[in-house]
């Protein structure tokens, strides 16, 4: 019997096996945005077993997995609670994997299965126990350790998310022990621009001054420690910046009001919602600039509505499963950032990613309403994020880019991810897109006479595009 993981798994046509497994199938990796640990990357980490690995890493655990098993009824005490030992806690999960049918992780599980431990059963609860004890075997091994793993899948780069404030102490680690794989940090400013609770800011802002030697009192204190540290990550091979918003901002403001809203956050005031729009205005503003000057590529994930369930946030904290897609309007605000950006020719290469896939086409009109012809793909609309991270999200990304942009000039995918075994995802990306282009081709949507450069533009979005866009 054919495994259900198979070497056509996704593949419907003749053409699109062609496509994948002669132009796509054997690239390397460019993970240009993940949220992998430094930490575990420099200390190679070796698992402790599956469960470690796969569900519950501290506050690092998988928290798409953990809001199917809440989905399917299973109690807290499992998954952020601790209340239970790792064989526990992996039953729970191979209890759930049958009702994950139609889910992203039901193919998710079973490629990581095949890809990374060679397992080719699909996970329930009469397989748990033979599938829990092959996995910690193998990663009892130095096969399986943290840089294994990611040498395993032929990752080239690896950009991480790191906090202006961070010493990249780790990365430090890495470049002096290099182990075949490039780590990058990532610029992430958010908390600097997280005035919504004075108390948490005023902590942050002290820790920030600290790492740039300097105190910050002022709002041109704080571009002054922001531009300390951005040099610093540049001389450890920072790259991009990221930006996680809830929607754009681009607020009329003059100068003195923003110091006025700065200082007032400063001394513990909350800030009215007119004070704190100019302040993030010219915040991002400002780093976008900073981004334009540092030869930066700048990323913004727009569209999260984050911690919304305030008795498990108060209960678990942040960035355990409780987020969701946002529905704020953001062409007009957006329109009007990049366009003042253009107007005084400070544009950095820019990627724009929305988690509602309503704003899909409103993101791929704006990034190519400021494409300039001064490199192919300056502004770019980025791959299916987070929710939209799986087979139906990938192909509306894919067709909405085709229709209202150049897919030939896309930059691929990331993982997106905290685990170190979720490269499968680059796998099935490059399955879908093969699929969609090879259905066109055998549509006749597209030529058969031009199969050479259909091949040219996989090889491109699967690696080749990336590769020149960053500059690694």
């Amino acid at each position: 019997m054919t495994s259900f993981i198979n070497k056509d798994f996704m593949l419907s046509s003749k053409t699109a096996r062609e496509l994948y497994h002669e132009h796509a199938e054997g690239k390397p990796i460019i993970d240009y945005h993940c949220h992998l640990v430094p930490q575990q990357i420099a200390e190679n980490i070796q698992f402790r077993d599956i469960t470690q690995l796969w569900l519950v890493d501290g506050h690092y655990g998988d928290h798409y997995k953990w809001r199917a098993m809440r989905g399917n009824g299973v109690s807290e005490d499992y998954i952020t609670g601790g209340k239970h030992d790792s064989w526990e806690t992996f039953q729970k999960w191979a209890e759930t994997v049958p009702y994950t049918m139609r889910n992203p992780l039901y193919h998710w599980t079973h490629l990581e299965l095949s890809r990374v431990f060679g397992i080719d059963k699909l996970l329930s609860p009469a397989t748990a126990r033979d599938i829990y004890e092959e996995c910690n075997a193998k990663l009892a091994t130095e096969e399986f350790r943290g840089q294994a793993l990611i040498r395993k899948f032929g990752v080239e780069v690896v950009c991480t998310t790191d906090d202006p404030a961070d010493d990249l102490r780790y990365h430090k680690a890495i470049l002096d022990k290099p182990f075949g794989t490039k780590i990058l940090p990532a610029w992430r400013p958010d908390k600097a621009m997280a005035i919504e609770n004075p108390e948490a800011y005023i902590a942050y802002i002290e820790k920030l001054g600290e790492a740039a030697g300097m105190e910050i009192r002022s709002y041109a204190d704080l571009r002054e420690a922001l531009a300390r540290r951005r040099a610093f990550f540049a001389s450890m091979g920072c790259k991009l910046s990221d930006h996680g918003l809830d929607t754009f901002h681009s607020a009329l403001y003059t100068e003195s009001e923003v110091e006025k809203a700065f200082k007032k956050v400063l001394k513990g005031k909350y800030l009215d919602h007119d004070e704190a729009e100019k302040f993030r205005s010219a915040f991002l503003h400002d780093e976008a600039v900073a981004d334009a000057e540092s030869g930066w590529v700048q990323q913004f994930h727009v569209g999260a509505i984050r911690s919304n369930n305030t008795a498990m946030f108060n209960s678990v904290g942040p960035d355990t499963g409780y987020d969701a897609i946002h529905d704020l309007p953001m062409a007009e605000a957006g329109h009007r950032f990049f366009d003042r950006l253009t107007l005084e020719g400070r544009l950095a290469k820019t990627i724009l990613y929305c988690l509602n896939p309503k704003d899909n086409e409103t993101l791929i009109t704006m990034a190519y309403t400021f494409n300039d012809g001064t490199c192919p793909g300056k502004m770019q609309f980025g791959s299916g994020w987070w929710f939209l991270d799986q087979e139906s999200g990938m192909r509306k990304q894919i067709n909405d880019l085709s229709v209202l942009g150049l897919l030939s000039r896309f930059v691929g995918m990331l993982t997106d991810s905290r685990s170190f075994i979720s490269y499968p995802r680059h796998e099935y990306f490059r399955r879908i897109l093969c699929d969609v282009i090879g259905a066109d081709v055998e549509a006749g949507k597209l030529p058969a006479s031009e199969m050479e450069r259909i091949a040219q533009m996989v090889e491109d979005i699967s690696y080749n595009n990336a590769k020149a866009y960053f500059e690694f």
